[in-house]
């Protein structure tokens, strides 16, 4: 059973799973390794096509992680032959909760506390904070890192918002990037107060500029909230 982390620690360990898992070639070599019962990294490179030395890169990042283990292999039934090295995925504990655990009560009365404001500043308070979340975020999910491409930025604040809990992932429409999240993790409150969904606007924004720089602007496309199928954030 998972414990639940104190917010700080529930930060550092998005920082770790996004610095493992934020390039998705490592995500579906991960995948690949797990579906299997112990893969080379020349497998590997065969099946995604990539140099042995870009494969063998992914796979020594997840291990030193903590996500693949190393283990060697002989060929030939009596044990001769060269040794391979195997990666294979270890029982390592994620040490989180996907989602995070939620106090529902109070978010309700976060929602509740919110809608006592006018509507204009209630936004702005709320994507304020969303956004000043998502830089701290950022700052820990990259420290010291140089302006990266916004399409490896928004898969990074796609892999950050789902550990929150809002199971997102980051697509290209015609010439922008969008980031989708298929749930939210404000439940039935977001959906009674809609103006809490400027908290996550404001974590995107926050993100991006962590990550990404000041250039670029998050628009919200379309809301579960408001009864749409998705979050549809687009930048």
């Amino acid at each position: 059973m998972h414990r639940v982390l104190e917010p700080d620690q529930f930060s550092a360990a998005v920082a770790a799973v996004t610095s493992a898992f934020g390039d998705p070639t490592r995500r579906d070599v991960y995948l690949h390794v797990r579906s299997s019962e112990g893969l080379t990294a020349a497998e590997v490179a065969a099946r995604f096509e990539l140099h042995s030395n870009v494969a063998r890169h992914h796979l020594d990042k997840l291990a030193a992680g903590g996500y693949l283990e190393v283990f060697v292999e002989r060929s030939g039934s009596a044990g001769a032959g060269r040794p391979s090295k195997r990666y294979r995925t270890s029982p390592k504990d994620m040490d989180l909760e996907f989602p995070p655990r939620r106090d529902d009560l109070l978010v309700m009365l976060l929602g509740k506390a919110i809608a006592l404001l006018e509507p204009t500043q209630a936004e702005c308070m709320a994507e304020e904070v969303g956004e000043e979340y998502g830089r701290s975020l950022a700052a820990q999910m990259a420290p010291g890192d140089g302006q990266r491409s916004l399409h490896s930025a928004l898969r990074a604040v796609a892999d950050a918002l789902t550990a929150h809990g809002f199971a997102a992932h980051a697509e290209a429409r015609g010439t922008s990037v969008a980031v989708v999240a298929e749930h939210c993790p404000f439940g039935e409150t977001a959906a009674e107060h809609p103006v809490i969904c400027a908290v996550d606007r404001g974590m995107v924004r926050g993100m991006l500029a962590g990550l990404y720089g000041e250039g670029a602007t998050p628009v919200t496309m379309s809301s579960r909230a408001r009864g749409d199928a998705t979050c549809f954030t687009l930048v």
